[in-house]
């Protein structure tokens, strides 16, 4: 059974662990130790008999908008509906928080995310802080491939 519970400070090496191969093929954004101890209340992770199974950061842009950061599953427990468990939790984390309007994604998996009501968006509507703040650090910048997807609070 999963359960899901916010991530603490030793939970750093594990969940550094986990994203290894997504960051260097790309797929997710490295982020060192230091700037994860920084933003670790943002971070919910999916755990099986203690065991770190996938994680997923809500990052807070603004009152109006968050954005759903390094969501992972192991490949051996992908198909469980654990990315789902732990995305559901982060939306109603943004609720809780009075996140007034939308959370953002940018993914290359949207179908995924399609599933859970997010919409597809054009990246030209994407903040601007947003891009020059992590894109920029993105081994695909300034040629991106990812979609961007919202998923708009009032609506859910």
């Amino acid at each position: 059974m999963v359960k899901l519970v916010k991530a603490t400070l030793s939970d750093i090496p594990a969940m550094q662990e986990m994203v290894l191969a997504e960051v260097k093929d790309g797929v997710i954004l490295e982020r060192n130790s230091d700037e994860v101890a920084t933003n670790i209340r943002s971070y919910v992770l999916a755990k099986i008999e203690n065991k770190l199974v996938g994680y997923v950061a809500l990052h807070i842009h603004s009152s109006r908008l968050a954005e759903i950061r390094s969501l992972i599953v192991l490949n051996n427990y992908r198909g469980q509906n654990i990315g789902k468990k732990i995305v559901e939790f982060a939306l109603e984390e943004a609720r809780e928080l009075n996140v007034s309007e939308e959370v953002l994604v940018l993914t290359y998996l949207p179908d995924f995310f399609i599933k859970m009501n997010f919409v597809e968006i054009s990246k030209e509507s994407i903040p601007e802080h947003k891009i020059w703040a992590d894109c920029i650090k993105c081994i695909h910048f300034p040629i991106c491939n990812e979609i961007s997807l919202v998923y708009k609070l009032a609506q859910h």
